[in-house]
């Protein structure tokens, strides 16, 4: 990484154009943004001022602060959630049962298992969980039948789920 700043920004603002893979930025597409939440980004204040802002105010409330945090006061958090494995802890069925939707979750056999993508990532959302692929979300599973998992999204990001940030879902995991 060259920065702590991990943003999911619009893909159009403004008529600008960049190139992708230009200095600065790297570009990365994610699916949506379950997935971009989930890889440790958080919306941007320029061109998604609205969904950063109701971001910030998600995690003020869960972090007990009397004002809405500054990107980089999140972003510092972020960033150790990201290089320390906090998000990879073990979950059992009751911890999976209570996640958020939005948050996203890995089925594989172990946390040392040597493969580098989970056997299966999946995005929550009600009663169900979609089984993630680059193209789009799979037929849902009953959320219920989730046994234990990995938990991919990083746990302040969690916690802004869970405070009632409503993150951009791809056509396919809308329920």
């Amino acid at each position: 990484w060259a920065s702590r700043r991990w943003i999911c920004c619009a893909l159009s603002f403004k008529n600008r154009h960049r190139d992708v893979m230009g200095t600065g930025y790297t570009e990365l597409f994610f699916l949506d943004e379950p997935t971009a939440l989930a890889a440790g980004h958080r919306p941007c204040f320029e061109c998604r001022r609205a969904d950063a802002s109701a971001f910030a105010t998600c995690w003020a409330e869960t972090h007990g602060l009397d004002a809405a945090p500054s990107a980089d006061e999140m972003d510092k958090v972020l960033h150790a959630e990201r290089t320390d494995d906090a998000r990879y802890r073990r979950l059992d069925a009751a911890a999976v049962a209570g996640l958020p939707d939005g948050a996203m979750i890995a089925m594989r056999p172990s946390r040392d298992d040597p493969s580098p993508l989970p056997a299966a990532a999946l995005a929550l959302r009600g009663a169900s969980a979609y089984p993630w692929t680059p193209h789009g979300y799979r037929d849902p599973r009953p959320r219920s039948t989730i046994g234990a998992a990995w938990l991919l999204t990083p746990p302040a990001t969690c916690a802004v789920l869970k405070a009632g940030f409503r993150p951009r879902w791809h056509p396919g995991g809308q329920g």
